[in-house]
């Protein structure tokens, strides 16, 4: 009777004379691992290789499900970063199957198993003003991580994969109290708590604060979604497609305006304002990778106002503005924010717990999900913006 509690019991007397009882993974681990490699421009191919041996400080993770992100997308057209062949993907999650013997906690002090639920951040360099709990802290634009790896002897470098070798010095969270989709989205929530955190830094943005958010992609929609669980309720959201526009509103906007209606900035400018209530923005985010949108951006911000540019994460090109008219006599504080720190990683799966409980969809900025066999159509799917955030979901 009560045959597994006494297992149990036994097994616990084993370890606690240090006699460690073999942990149970889930499922049986295969000698190899597919893997989705950029070999060319917009060319993904399917290899296998053999899952390595792991040092003692190793984890590897068997990949549930990862994000298709902007930067996989310029990778993906241009390497711009001269990365091909690689193993992309950063927007990942998945279950842990085996671990190095030392490893016990994850990146935060919390306790880390087999079957535990996981994402990562970054992998440390010599650099100690990347820490965990650093006030004078910077972001990880300057860190590796994984799914911008050059190709190496382990190769599963990325998540675009069935399995993740996460090597002993990287950061890695153990978030098994989220769901598959709310993991996925945490890296690019990341960026948005970042750029929160760095308005913050204004003094400008507060609870009665209007703010404008120009551009509804995944970016702009997380945006205001971390906004709307802060408590500010006045939101006005710029974009030139209905559909996203619509979803803005349901993540949290109080007014939307599509561009497409206006001729001229000065009419857009009246738009913002009318949405307003007759008044323009204290605060804007600019979360377009568009010269033109920058350019305009100003424009919808009162004297005294403030702004948080992030939609450049690479080189898009010189914007137009004139320093006199748009900075100086409107005396604009502008912050520019890019990627996140690993305190924002951190504060990331609070948000997401925190959208849930007020009953914003976070969830559905998933619009498509593909196998890693279909990891071409997935990417071109992407590049046609015929859906919000792509995603690849092993079965």
């Amino acid at each position: 009777m009560n045959i597994e509690e006494i297992v149990k019991q036994v097994l616990e007397e084993m370890q606690g004379t240090g006699i460690a009882a073999e942990p149970k993974a889930a499922g049986s681990i295969p000698k190899t691992s597919k893997a989705a490699m950029l070999t060319a421009l917009e060319h993904y191919e399917i290899k296998e290789f053999p899952i390595p041996e792991l040092g003692d400080d190793d984890i590897l993770v068997k990949v549930e499900g990862c994000g298709v992100c902007g930067t996989d997308a310029h990778e993906f057209k241009r390497d711009p970063f001269g990365l091909i062949p690689l193993v992309l993907g950063h927007e990942g999650t998945g279950e842990i199957v085996k671990m190095g013997k030392n490893v016990k906690k994850d990146s935060a002090g919390k306790s880390l198993a087999i079957g535990d639920k996981v994402v990562t951040c970054m992998i440390f360099k010599d650099n100690p003003d990347i820490t965990m709990f650093d006030l004078n802290k910077q972001n990880v634009g300057g860190a590796d991580v994984y799914g911008l790896l050059p190709d190496d002897d382990i190769h599963l470098n990325g998540w675009f994969a069935d399995y993740l070798v996460v090597r002993g010095g990287s950061t890695i969270f153990n978030v098994s109290d989220l769901d598959l989709d709310s993991r996925i989205l945490i890296e690019p929530c990341a960026v948005l708590i970042h750029a929160v955190e760095r308005a913050k830094t204004t003094g400008i943005l507060r609870f009665n604060s209007r703010v404008v958010v120009q551009g509804c992609g995944p970016i702009g929609l997380i945006c205001i979604a971390i906004l709307k669980t802060m408590g500010v309720h006045n939101i006005v959201a710029v974009d030139g497609e209905q559909k996203r526009l619509d979803f803005a509103k349901e993540l949290g906007a109080s007014a939307t305006v599509n561009f497409k209606d206006y001729k001229g900035i000065e009419a857009l400018t009246d738009g913002v304002e009318n949405a307003f209530g007759g008044y323009l923005a204290d605060f804007a985010f600019q979360c377009t990778g568009s010269p033109v949108a920058h350019s305009n951006i100003y424009k919808f911000i009162r004297n005294g106002g403030g702004l948080c540019e992030l939609g450049f994460f690479i080189n898009g090109g010189d914007a137009t503005i004139n320093p006199h008219f748009d900075i100086c006599s409107k005396e604009i504080t502008t912050v520019g924010s890019w990627v996140y720190t690993l305190r924002d990683y951190a504060t990331t799966f609070d948000f997401l717990k925190s959208a849930k409980s007020i009953g914003l969809p976070i969830g559905k900025l998933i619009t498509h999900k593909f196998p890693l066999n279909q990891i071409n159509e997935a990417h071109i799917t992407n590049l046609k913006m015929e859906g919000l955030k792509i995603a690849i979901v092993n079965e």
